[in-house]
């Protein structure tokens, strides 16, 4: 089993939090080079922007703010969850914003700007958008499927009891309206659309793959609670009949205590700066409690990591990484389907890895020191993969020294190919993190066979 690797999404690593205090982030990669950054300020009174040719480089970026609410009347309050894109050849920054007089009286609005640089130009307000009904409507996104450009958002409707649902119509003559039907996608009826209390279902999103459309939407209370749920339905499918669309009977992506995450949500979608890996975009927390309303809470954090592509098409997202490095996946060099896991606690390589997480190793430096690296588990923070009696396990780090040159390796140019890694133990030299029989194992690598078993891609 020596066939050269199958190819690969490389892997790309990012450091969380992107952004403190940046709520509801929308990332988009424009043709420029350039990634534009934009998010809900804690104040609710002004839209920042950010840009930088690469996504970490907008941790650091400068930011400037493009636009501030009015000091009466309309557009005065609660300015939230603004979203950047450029159409027809100018950028629009779509936001929803109360009254001074009336703070929750939310509606989406739209601003336009010509210049080529956002950061540049004249930002123009065009006006309320014309969505359906006078109530409580926001979040704002817009996408093109077939040739035809729509509009989603989240409002809620009279006679439903429900704070807002999801809504999808086609875009208008400008990007400020909407024309023809409107179609309601989703009502938040489920357990997890409904804690803490609401009935939510808002900041819808989109993300293409294989000729279908998923939708994600946020559900629940903003604290901990808070979730993605996803719809999806066939690119070729008329959108506006909610019957092409079906509806995640699960959260797709939700709080994880292990990792310290809470309260993921509001996402957007981006791609990698190689353009080869997708990347999802959202804000959460790092602690679970909140004292009072959880819109007052300031600390949401904007956080981005890579998320993967099922066998049957489906998006996965796994799991809110813990803060710091994001992580990656071993993929085997020479059974291309299948990746580095763990299964109550053994390491091995298997194909259609669930739950992802289990997959998933941040490369960390190495517990032992003196330029080594280790790989932490992603959904067990503090456990590594460490070799034992020549086999290798995820065990949690004891502190003592056996254990952590156990579980140190140096990083290799791969041995079957220069572009893959290979893992060399620290204690036992010559001797490799392999794989034989499917299981992951410490042996040399003596002949081309061990050593395409002791090469992985990171992807």
């Amino acid at each position: 089993m020596c066939a050269p690797v199958a190819a690969a999404s490389p892997a790309v690593q990012y450091a969380n939090p992107v952004a403190n205090q940046r709520a509801d982030p929308h990332i988009v990669k424009h043709t420029d080079g350039y990634y534009y950054f934009t998010a809900t300020a804690p104040e609710y009174d002004r839209i920042v922007l950010r840009r930088a040719t690469t996504i970490q480089g907008l941790a650091s970026a400068p930011e400037s703010v493009i636009w501030r609410r009015h000091a009466s009347g309309e557009m005065g309050a609660h300015i939230w969850a603004p979203e950047i894109h450029f159409i027809n050849g100018k950028w629009y920054v779509y936001f929803a914003a109360g009254r001074t007089d009336d703070v929750w009286r939310i509606r989406p609005y739209v601003l336009e700007n010509a210049s080529a640089n956002p950061l540049t130009g004249t930002w123009v307000e065009r006006g309320r958008v014309n969505v359906p009904w006078d109530t409580f409507s926001l979040d704002m996104s817009t996408f093109v499927v077939g040739g035809v450009r729509y509009l989603t958002w989240a409002q809620a409707e009279p006679g439903i009891a429900t704070n807002s649902n999801v809504y999808l119509a086609r875009m208008g003559a400008n990007p400020w309206q909407i024309t023809g039907a409107v179609a309601r996608l989703t009502v938040p009826t489920l357990d997890w659309e409904t804690r803490g209390g609401v009935k939510v279902a808002e900041g819808p999103a989109v993300v293409q793959r294989g000729g279908r459309v998923f939708l994600t939407y946020s559900a629940s209370a903003t604290d901990h609670n808070y979730c993605l749920g996803m719809l999806s339905a066939s690119a070729s499918a008329d959108l506006l009949n909610p019957g092409s669309w079906s509806k995640s009977a699960v959260p797709v992506f939700a709080s994880n205590a292990a990792t310290g995450q809470y309260g993921p949500g509001h996402n957007s979608f981006t791609v990698s700066e190689d353009g080869q890996s997708d990347i999802l975009v959202y804000h959460d927390r790092n602690y679970r409690d909140i004292a009072g309303d959880p819109l007052r809470d300031p600390n949401r954090r904007t956080r981005v990591q890579k998320f993967y592509w099922r066998a049957d098409g489906t998006p996965d997202f796994g799991i809110p990484v813990a803060d710091g490095a994001t992580p990656v996946r071993l993929k085997s060099y020479n059974v291309p389907d299948r990746f580095v896991r763990h299964w109550e606690y053994r390491a091995r390589i298997e194909a259609g890895v669930q739950p992802l997480a289990d997959s998933q190793f941040r490369v960390v430096a190495g517990l032992s020191g003196s330029g080594t690296v280790s790989l932490e588990s992603t959904n067990f923070p503090g456990y590594y993969l460490r070799h034992r009696n020549h086999e290798v396990w995820v065990e949690r780090d004891d502190g003592g020294a056996g254990f952590r040159a156990d579980a140190s390796f140096f990083r290799r140019a791969g041995l079957a190919s220069g572009s893959a890694v290979s893992f060399e133990s620290v204690n036992f030299p010559g001797y490799y993190l392999r794989h034989f029989d499917y299981q992951m194992v410490l042996r040399t690598a003596p002949d081309a066979l061990g050593r395409a078993d002791a090469t992985f891609v990171l992807e």
